[in-house]
């Protein structure tokens, strides 16, 4: 079985919208010490992570509270990597969206944007008219390939994230579909169930579609 992680790793000098993280060892293993024990400073938007609806709606769902029916199930890889900035509503139908319950954008970042240490001049993000496209054709969960689900042009108000999040739409972001070739898979997204937060690293693997048949 081929499983395929899209997770980037963490470390401090990663790509990061705001402060990066750090780490101290607590332990280290010596003559006396049979251990190594380290401690991070890591915020909830590091890697590859959920945006829960709270992320931009006051009392909404919390990452720890995100249905496991939303980030674990048969999802669609989409073939995104013509687009230049903006991913519409177009876009998505001309990609193949139709039917998929989960998607996940493959764009050119995958081996451009995601693969440097500091912010691009620009990405490919999802635009409003395809948020509001996923939200009207009951996908419950949306990856992006880089930092932000948001583009570019966007990341004043927010509008993507503010359509996505008002309808119970999970987010992920930061996920590296460089190896991943489009069509269906299994998706198993497992946040860190920060409670009460909006946000959270989450480890993601694809499997073969034909997993649900057996889980």
């Amino acid at each position: 079985m081929t499983i395929i992680d899209l997770s980037i790793p963490v470390h401090p000098e990663m790509l990061h919208w705001g402060r990066r993280p750090t780490y101290e060892m607590v332990e280290e293993i010596t003559d006396t010490s049979p251990s190594e024990v380290s401690r991070w400073l890591i915020g909830a938007h590091t890697g590859t992570h959920v945006d829960a609806p709270s992320h931009f709606v006051p009392g909404g769902t919390t990452v720890d509270s995100l249905p496991l029916s939303h980030t674990v199930g048969l999802a669609r890889v989409l073939d995104l990597r013509h687009v230049e900035k903006e991913i519409t509503d177009a876009d998505l139908i001309a990609a193949g969206a139709e039917g998929a319950t989960r998607v996940l954008f493959k764009t050119r970042n995958s081996t451009d944007a995601l693969t440097r240490n500091e912010k691009s001049a620009t990405w490919v993000g999802l635009g409003p008219s395809g948020a509001q496209w996923l939200v009207d054709h009951g996908v419950v969960f949306a990856a992006n390939d880089y930092m932000t689900m948001e583009a570019p042009d966007h990341t004043v108000e927010w509008p993507t994230h503010v359509i996505l999040c008002n309808a119970g739409v999970v987010i992920l972001e930061n996920a590296n579909l460089a190896e991943t070739e489009p069509g269906d898979y299994y998706l198993v997204c497992q946040p860190v169930p920060f409670e009460g937060r909006e946000a959270a690293p989450a480890p993601t693997l694809l499997l073969p579609a034909e997993t649900a048949n057996v889980v």
